[in-house]
């Protein structure tokens, strides 16, 4: 068997190559900057440098998907910045090009990663993969992949099967590094890698699901195995609230009105005290929580690692300055 997977050094990417190391499977990686292949995880895999949105894009796709078993497309920007149309660029055009080539080489599976904000808040009661895909307000994140779910409603080439993955936030030690780049910035960084307990505002009702990336790669790999189809929902027990993440970073959780915390959040993240972007707020405020009992049934999927600690792999790879071999998941 021969997969081809995009975005191959990333959070996702890289665990899913993790988990296709010594199976026998033809494992090409796709990626925008090539890893250290000196050792594992990335030792066993093809590499070939693709940057999706660079003129030779087309060609050097529909060359690499030529002969392949299935296409996993896990390239995808998740950080908005002060402008959002980069991040729009990247995933829409990027994932434009690889279905496009997908169609033409006639791979016969495709599997991708979508999320669980791409689902219509639903309240406090958990959903199941068919509920709409109508995104939550007032987060560029989620309209991206509730526009790559339509996109998929309407791809339909003669003898491609086609999977969708909805996982929760995807968590290992790996990616500490980008989580710190990403949310936390230099100072508060700082702060938890000395242990100080600061508080963690939230408001009453937060809560979110998680799950491990090996866990996740474990449902990556058991869809291409069985050649699966249709979407699935992927997360570890338990919900985590907010007073599970203060624990996890040692910090004091401080309940407050949702008006407040946000507008703190939006002020001290100008100050350049944090770098969570507004988006993100609203994501965590509305996020449905997902029923997986299809991938229990259909993949046989068991998460090995609860969301707790799941949770608390990364803020020990924060407090230890982990990462990994590639671009995206330096230290």
């Amino acid at each position: 068997m021969r997969i081809v997977v995009t975005g191959a050094t990333g959070n996702a990417g890289s665990a899913l190559v993790r988990a296709f190391r010594g199976s026998g499977v033809e494992v090409v990686g796709l990626a925008r900057r090539l890893p250290e292949t000196s050792g594992a995880p990335f030792d066993e895999a093809d590499w070939v440098a693709c940057d999706l949105l660079a003129d030779d894009a087309d060609r050097v796709l529909r060359s690499v998907l030529h002969g392949a078993d299935a296409v996993v497309h896990l390239a995808w920007a998740v950080q908005p910045g002060r402008d959002d149309q980069p991040m729009r660029r990247a995933n829409r055009v990027g994932t434009s090009r690889v279905l496009r080539a997908v169609a033409a080489a006639g791979v016969p599976h495709l599997v991708c990663c979508s999320s669980v904000a791409a689902y219509a808040p639903a309240g406090n009661r958990a959903v199941d993969e068919r509920w709409p895909c109508e995104g939550i307000p007032g987060s560029n994140y989620s309209e991206d992949k509730v526009w790559l779910e339509r996109t998929l409603a309407g791809f339909a080439p003669s003898g491609t099967s086609v999977a969708v993955v909805r996982p929760g936030t995807i968590l290992q030690p790996a990616a500490a590094g980008e989580f710190g780049r990403w949310l936390l910035g230099p100072v508060l960084t700082r702060v938890l890698r000395r242990r100080w307990p600061v508080p963690l505002p939230f408001w009453a009702g937060l809560r979110g699901q998680v799950v491990h990336a090996d866990d996740l790669a474990a449902a990556f790999r058991s869809i291409v195995d069985r050649r699966a189809t249709g979407a699935f929902n992927i997360a570890a027990a338990p919900v985590l609230t907010a007073p599970d993440v203060a624990e996890a970073f040692g910090a004091v959780p401080l309940q407050l009105p949702k008006r407040v915390v946000t507008t703190a959040a939006r002020a001290s993240g100008r100050l350049g005290l944090h770098r969570l972007h507004p988006g993100w707020l609203a994501v965590a405020d509305q996020v449905v929580l997902m029923d997986t009992r299809r991938a229990r049934s259909t993949l046989d999927w068991r998460p090995r690692h609860d969301a707790i600690a799941a949770l608390r792999s990364v803020v020990d790879g924060l407090v230890r300055g982990s990462g990994q071999a590639t671009a995206p998941l330096a230290a």
